[in-house]
């Protein structure tokens, strides 16, 4: 499979992989907007025990080994359980690779034989402080898939535009008739928001019927936001006072289905 052909990239087998445990549902989630994606799924992969299945690799790839519990790991990797496969990156790539990735994760999701697919992503909040309830958002590619977010407690997007893999997923999914569902969950693009990624794992949870603990994420996400508070706090203690203006650039709207990193975060 070549990335110049516009189709994907390599998905190589792991050694310990077992194929014959493809199907169920399909989740993916990458490195973007408030790392929500990626630490869902690597939420779901610890919680629920999934197996190894396979890396994904490309010479355009940095040379890099992620480190868990003394295992190396390549950052772009394929997990399966029972019914459930899940689709991660760990490292941020730049925008150029969106379609790559959002044709490889549709080659997984149709020759592993899943029947759906959602997507864990984040969107910017016009808020940008440390929330303890944040918004879920969803959008599918099927009217099954809408009535099914319908008959649940995330809210349906009617407009707007999501950018990026999640946008591409779900405007494939309804062109090759795919059940895709891109869950975004609000969030902070200052830091890796856990929180977040919780309200998306509960959203996942309540959409697939399948129960995962989110006690350690909550605890993480408590830790991030003590960190920050504190980051915070030491900033506006050595800051200078700010000069007046009388423009207040703090109350423009910042686009809520903006899932790729923004001009502001690439500066």
């Amino acid at each position: 499979m070549s990335a110049e052909s516009g189709d994907g990239y390599p998905l190589v087998l792991h050694s310990e992989a077992d194929p014959s445990r493809l199907g169920g549902t399909a989740v993916c989630g990458f490195s973007t907007v408030g790392s929500v994606g990626v630490i869902a799924t690597s939420h779901l992969i610890s919680s629920l025990q999934l197996s190894p299945m396979g890396t994904v690799l490309h010479p355009r790839f940095p040379a890099v080994a992620l480190i868990h519990d003394s295992v190396p790991k390549h950052p772009v990797r394929v997990y399966q359980g029972d019914g459930i496969g899940v689709f991660t990156s760990e490292i941020q790539f730049t925008s150029e690779h969106d379609v790559y990735f959002a044709n490889t994760v549709l080659e997984w999701f149709t020759k592993g034989g899943f029947d759906r697919l959602i997507v864990i992503d984040g969107v910017v909040s016009n808020e940008l402080g440390i929330k303890e309830d944040s918004e879920l958002w969803g959008v599918s590619s099927t009217s099954v898939g809408r009535d099914q977010l319908d008959n649940s407690s995330i809210q349906r997007i009617q407009q707007g535009a999501v950018t990026g893999i999640a946008g591409y997923l779900i405007a494939e999914g309804e062109r090759r008739g795919l059940d895709v569902t891109a869950l975004l969950a609000e969030c902070n693009p200052m830091y890796p928001d856990a929180r977040a990624a919780i309200i998306a794992v509960e959203g996942l949870s309540e959409l697939v019927g399948v129960e995962v603990p989110v006690e350690g994420l909550l605890e993480d996400a408590r830790n991030i936001e003590e960190r920050v508070r504190e980051a915070f706090e030491k900033a506006q203690s050595n800051a200078l006072p700010a000069p007046d203006s009388d423009d207040d650039e703090d109350d423009v709207p910042i686009c809520l289905l903006y899932t790729s990193p923004s001009p502001r975060d690439r500066g």
